[in-house]
């Protein structure tokens, strides 16, 4: 039930191949491939050519989450370099139902992020068109934060709202998720965990923080 997305801005990009094979080995579900630009996060990271690398190395899902201004201007970039599922943010687009239709258009799966401090509310026109929500637990720019207790009665909410209107949408979880946390995000119906430092920075190895988020997490008996 829960699935695991091993966020590649932790990796070690000196053995990316490596280190994406071995979460592949590990049992991971998808991968999370974090882009930002410098003006929507303070933080400058990847591109189109990352994932045309990553896309090259697996065959699993691709979540390219788009931390950029205007990402509609890129949609198609990064479709092209290989993501299966686009992710944009509710703030960083003024025409969200316009990028939901551009990336559905093209036959990928679209999702949108919430901030910390954006209510879950102001997706209440789209949401029935999303393949996933995700929801900020950090304030997004850096990995390795502490996790927003604050944000779990959002993730309740759109849990109900996902489930009262009979949604196939994905509610995913990225920043400060690891062992401590896990149990409370899949608690608030959460199915989907993103993980950086937590996997890839994991003592005894890739697979084992791997297998530690799942486990905790699905020790709540989630059923989504």
């Amino acid at each position: 039930m829960i699935r695991i997305s091993p966020s590649v801005l932790s990796a070690d990009f000196t053995r990316l191949g490596e280190e994406i094979r071995a979460s592949e080995q590990g049992g991971c579900d998808r991968f999370h491939i974090d882009v930002m630009d410098g003006h929507f996060v303070p933080n400058i990271s990847m591109g189109p050519f990352v994932v045309e690398a990553v896309r090259s190395i697996t065959k699993l899902p691709l979540e390219t989450h788009l931390m950029i201004d205007r990402p509609e201007r890129y949609v198609d970039t990064f479709i092209r370099a290989g993501a299966d599922v686009v992710i944009v943010h509710q703030e960083n687009t003024p025409h969200l139902h316009r990028i939901v239709q551009q990336v559905r258009e093209q036959g990928i799966q679209i999702g949108v992020a919430l901030n910390p401090g954006t209510p879950a509310h102001t997706l209440d026109e789209v949401i029935d068109e999303l393949d996933l929500v995700l929801v900020m637990s950090v304030n997004p720019g850096f990995s390795g934060q502490k996790f927003i207790a604050s944000t779990l009665p959002k993730m309740r909410l759109l849990r109900d709202t996902i489930t009262r209107k009979g949604l196939a949408c994905d509610l995913e979880v990225d920043g400060g998720v690891n062992a401590d946390t896990a149990p409370q995000i899949a608690a608030a119906g959460v199915n989907v965990l993103v993980a950086a430092t937590a996997i890839y920075k994991h003592p005894q190895g890739i697979a084992a923080g791997i297998r530690e988020l799942r486990d905790r997490a699905a020790a709540q008996g989630v059923r989504v």
